[in-house]
């Protein structure tokens, strides 16, 4: 299974210091718990509502140094509130995202050089994405009991009762889990664990296909490339999520283009395409729509570091 693509615009929340300044101030003051369960809402409220600070920002190294801080903010915030459906939406989801963009690339990039730093990277890769699948279960079960457990018995049947307000918790889910298998073809536990990814993920498709302007197909397009037992040619499959994903964001968002030439070029050893698909992702202005410009900038990164392998992904020399 390959790597899962870096889908959605939506970064790592974190509100105005004046928020977090305010909701300390109410943990120093508050003489009972229900007040400081209070405070400790008010301000989870906040940070799970999100904004565009981060999604906007065109310095992706800043937002690395910035978003643990996030996360261990939001983690502090869960000890207190454990059933915070918000905060558990987006740790899940930050999670997911500080692993692929940061450390997931990172052990990619690495690999030529140092194979036991890229095999470091890639076992804490796997951790954090392990983590993020263990909030977004909790952030599921808190809307529906039991759920994990009946997932685990019979996925297909535990995710009826998922409804389309359940769908950004379903896609990340199964976004971090499947990432955590694609990184642990040594572990044939988890590897076992597949047809609770595609429950979840075939679920969110069908309550919202459209979610997050394509996050759903574009995840997919990688996806269907080892999925086993579907109708169907994987690369028909692939090609029709990417097709909806392209349609879904405008084609603004480089992630489906990436995505394309990683999961179905290289396997068909289509050089000409896969240059062309990256240069279409790298052709993105990221500015055009500043709510997208972090995930762009992360996603070209990604392009630029695929056409740099390009001899070495393709046995066969691009036809003129």
């Amino acid at each position: 299974m390959t790597q899962q693509p870096f889908t959605t615009e939506r970064l790592l929340p974190i509100n105005a210091a004046r928020s977090l300044l305010v909701g300390l101030l109410f943990f120093s003051l508050a003489s009972g718990c229900s007040v400081k369960k209070m405070a400790v809402n008010k301000l989870g409220n906040a940070l799970a509502a999100g904004g565009s600070t981060f999604a906007s920002d065109d310095d992706p190294e800043l937002v690395r140094a910035a978003v643990p801080f996030s996360l261990k903010l939001m983690e502090s915030l869960l000890a207190e509130s454990p059933k915070h459906k918000g905060l558990l939406f987006a740790t899940a989801s930050g999670f997911t995202q500080f692993a692929y963009a940061f450390v997931q690339q990172d052990a990619d990039e690495t690999e030529e050089k140092d194979l036991a730093a890229a095999t470091e990277l890639r076992t804490r890769a796997r951790k954090l994405y392990l983590r993020a699948r263990d909030y977004g279960l909790r952030g599921l079960e808190v809307r529906h009991r039991a759920f994990a457990k009946t997932l685990r018995e019979k996925p297909k049947a535990a995710v009826r009762v998922a409804k389309a307000a359940d769908v950004p918790v379903l896609c990340w889910t199964a976004v971090s889990w499947a990432a955590a298998i694609s990184d642990s073809k040594d572990n044939p536990d988890l590897i076992a664990e597949v047809p609770m990814v595609e429950a979840l993920i075939d679920r969110a498709l069908e309550l919202d296909e459209s979610y997050d302007h394509g996050a759903i197909h574009s995840f997919l397009i990688t996806y269907e490339m080892s999925r086993q037992g579907a109708e169907g040619r994987p690369e028909e499959r692939a090609r029709n999520h990417f097709d909806r994903a392209v349609e879904l964001c405008g084609g603004q968002l480089a992630g489906p283009f990436v995505a394309l030439a990683e999961a179905v070029d290289v396997q068909k050893q289509d050089v000409n395409e896969f240059k062309s698909l990256l240069n279409r992702a790298l052709a993105i202005n990221p500015g055009a729509k500043p709510e997208w410009r972090l995930v762009n900038l992360v996603m070209q990164r990604r392009a630029r570091w695929l056409l740099s392998r390009t001899d070495e992904l393709f046995l066969t020399p691009e036809k003129q």
